[in-house]
Parts: structure tokens; sequence; C-alpha cells
């Protein structure tokens, strides 16, 4: 994965593990256990790189909802009310996206 080069592999793990069970992520808890809310913001920057796989320059619904698979390709999908719930946490200025400084702030939270 391309983010495994900036977050340590057992870091991956355990925060994966951690919200394995449909409903249980929480994307504060995830940044936490990932290593992610200690990483500069180049490597946040570079994260937000990795989710935004459509390189338009915000994080959308259906990207948020792919989320875990960036950590992990065997990672399951966010169900709809987590991504729903991901999203509205991130979209500071409701325009259905998340932007990289909303995703920093998200991620530093």
């Amino acid at each position: 994965m391309a983010l495994a080069g900036t977050l340590k592999e057992a870091d991956i793990t355990a925060a994966l593990a951690a919200c394995k069970a449909a409903e249980s992520f929480k994307h504060k808890e995830f940044f936490a256990k990932v290593g992610l809310s200690a990483k500069s913001a180049d490597d946040i920057k570079k994260a937000f790189g990795v989710i935004d796989q459509d390189q338009s320059g915000f994080i959308e619904e259906e990207e948020l909802k792919l989320f875990l698979q960036n950590f992990s390709a065997s990672a399951r999908a966010l169900t709809d009310a987590e991504t729903k719930a991901f999203l509205k946490a991130g979209d500071i200025d409701g325009d259905g996206m998340i932007g990289i400084d909303e995703f920093a702030s998200m991620v530093k939270a």
C-alpha cells in the first residue's frame, strides 16, 4: 500500500482490527491508532493524495467509502452510515467533499 511507507505496518494492522466490525469506524480513533495524527503536514498531504484516488483535489463520498482499503486491500468498505458520518465530520464548508485543509484539520483534531 502507498501509505505503508509513511505509517508503521503494525499500527495499520491494529487500527484496521479495531474497526473490523460494521459500524465500528470512528475517524478520530482511527487516525490516532494508525499514527497519522502524529505525522507532519507533508505526510498528511501525502495520505490525502492516496485517498483522493481520482486526484480531483477533494475526497468525495465514494472515495471515503473505500477509505480503509487505502491502508490494506483486504480491509472492508465503510457502511453508508459510516461514510456519511465521516463526510459530515470533515466537510467543514458543506460542499459535499473533503479538501486537503479539511482533511488535515480532521486528522489533527
